[in-house]
């Protein structure tokens, strides 16, 4: 009865999408998710591990907007979510870590499948609810979940809910509640102006999340951003340019991507503000000076000139040297794949080297929907995310991931014949191993002895193999093939792309190179 309950209110509450994973301890509310997907209040998705179906839920919550709860068994089946619920965390979506245990006279006893489930995620959610108590006391519990995890500062929350046996389902329909329901307003702050000066040289940084800005000053936004359409493309190349530099910086969102951005934000000759949006503002360096509302910005026509002009330069700069067949393939990869998609299309990007490949090198657009897992940035679970967000999307779906982000959520392509498939196309950069580590400090030359087995990590997976096993469908394509491997298409499937990483530190330094004499 109290399972059956607490789905009726998760939907009377909004919830039209809850995934489910198999297991004892919960099979009360696995009967009654499958009763209320069989009477069309909610579509249930069904997956056999529990790390990937919370990114499954994370990703019909991130494109949807809506609260979905991923519901598990006891035991070591709750800790497999915490990924997923750290991401949301980060990122603020609204997942709902429904999970069964054992009544608490079992807890510490030596009972199979038993461990301290209560705050297990620590502060990593925005409350933690323990189900208890008559129907009426339930429905609140779900509502107070429900409303904790979409209210002013959205994000994850843990509904913990212990199962005595039995646990079939007993006949009884769920229990009606006397008095009103819960009704929770939306919260809403209105926060005062920046002190700044509309005036000055401003540069706009929109990170991950971040609203659409309509502002008269050069953007450079992350491509998860809203404002990503809008911004100068070669933002991040033109950063450390000292005629270009601003007077002060307006941060919107979270900016994790870039370090020429880290290096401006830290620059103490700058004066640096952030956009408040209810949630904790960035600021790594300790320079934030205030947070609020953006004024009205009045630049001077010079300033947007000089950007406009650098930014015109370094576009024909980049595209002349990524039109080389020897150029580095990841930012060709996705200079192609982003132009090539419909409008109307959504794109997933892996938080690695693909997401940045895009910042770099595409040229932003509207009519494109941009997601990537950018609260905690971990590769882990990509796939599951892409294929919920696609789910969620009403239109062609698209990601483009790493071959180690691929391999790291393989069983998120592991999908029941009776489970909702989504129709997306998933781009896989195939170049055995991890190609952002040769960027980074260890991939100096005087590291190369040791590099090559620790971060490079080479693989020998067959994708065309694994796509088999998991009746996914597969293509070996060029980055001029893209247009027609990209054509929409019903189902999952899969375009390999094949690239060699071992010159991507010094193509990297080639394409500086060549920005900089553009501007010179």
């Amino acid at each position: 009865m109290q399972a059956q309950v607490v789905v009726d209110e998760l939907a009377r509450c909004g919830v039209t999408d809850a995934v489910l994973c198999p297991g004892s301890r919960n099979a009360p509310l696995a009967f009654a998710l499958q009763a209320a997907d069989a009477a069309g209040v909610l579509r249930l998705h069904v997956r056999i591990d529990e790390r990937t179906a919370g990114f499954l839920a994370l990703g019909l919550s991130l494109r949807s907007g809506r609260p979905v709860p991923v519901c598990t068994t006891s035991g070591t089946a709750v800790a497999n979510l915490h990924p997923a619920v750290l991401e949301a965390s980060h990122a603020g979506v609204a997942l709902i870590a429904l999970t069964a245990d054992r009544p608490p006279e079992l807890i510490g006893t030596g009972a199979s499948q038993t461990i301290v489930q209560t705050g297990i995620f620590g502060g990593a959610v925005r409350a933690a609810f323990t189900g208890a108590g008559t129907a009426a006391q339930y429905r609140s519990t779900v509502a107070r979940a429900v409303a904790a995890a979409t209210g002013g500062r959205p994000g994850p929350v843990h509904l913990n809910m212990p199962f005595a046996e039995p646990l079939v389902p007993d006949g009884h329909a769920p229990a009606g509640r006397s008095g009103p329901w819960t009704s929770v307003a939306p919260v809403t702050q209105v926060a005062p102006p920046l002190p700044l000066d509309p005036t000055a040289p401003t540069l706009v940084v929109a990170g991950h999340g971040a609203p659409v800005l309509d502002v008269p000053v050069p953007v450079v936004a992350e491509p998860s951003s809203a404002g990503w359409p809008g911004a100068v493309r070669t933002g991040p190349w033109l950063l450390d340019r000292p005629e270009l530099r601003p007077t002060q910086v307006v941060v919107a969102g979270r900016p994790t991507l870039h370090r020429p951005v880290q290096r401006l934000l830290a620059d103490p000759a700058v004066a640096v503000y952030a956009v408040a949006d209810g949630s904790p503002w960035t600021d790594v360096a300790g320079t934030v000076r205030a947070v609020g509302g953006l004024p009205a910005l009045d630049p001077d026509p010079a300033w947007l000139r000089r950007w406009r002009d650098a930014d015109d330069a370094a576009a024909q700069a980049l595209d002349k040297a990524l039109d080389h067949p020897g150029a580095v393939i990841g930012l060709r990869l996705a200079r192609a794949l982003v132009a090539a998609l419909p409008d109307g299309a959504q794109l997933v990007v892996g938080s690695s080297n693909p997401v940045r490949d895009v910042s770099l090198a595409a040229a932003p657009r509207p009519g494109l929907t941009v997601l990537s897992n950018r609260g905690v940035a971990g590769i882990d679970g990509t796939v599951s995310t892409a294929v919920g967000a696609a789910l969620a999307h009403d239109g062609p779906a698209y990601a483009l991931l790493g071959d180690l982000t691929l391999l790291h959520d393989t069983t998120g392509l592991v999908i029941g014949p009776d489970e909702p498939r989504p129709d997306l196309a998933i781009v896989v950069l195939n170049d055995s191993g991890g190609g952002i580590f040769g960027l980074l400090e260890q991939g100096a030359p005087e590291h190369s002895g040791a590099f090559e087995r620790v971060f490079g990590t080479p693989h020998t997976v067959d994708l065309a193999a694994l796509c088999a096993a998991m009746k996914v469908g597969h293509q070996v394509a060029e980055v001029a093939d893209l247009p027609a491997a990209l054509a929409p298409a019903p189902g999952l499937r899969l375009v390999e792309v094949r690239g060699d990483r071992s010159a991507l530190r010094d193509g990297h330094a080639a394409l500086r190179a060549a920005v900089a004499a553009a501007l010179a």
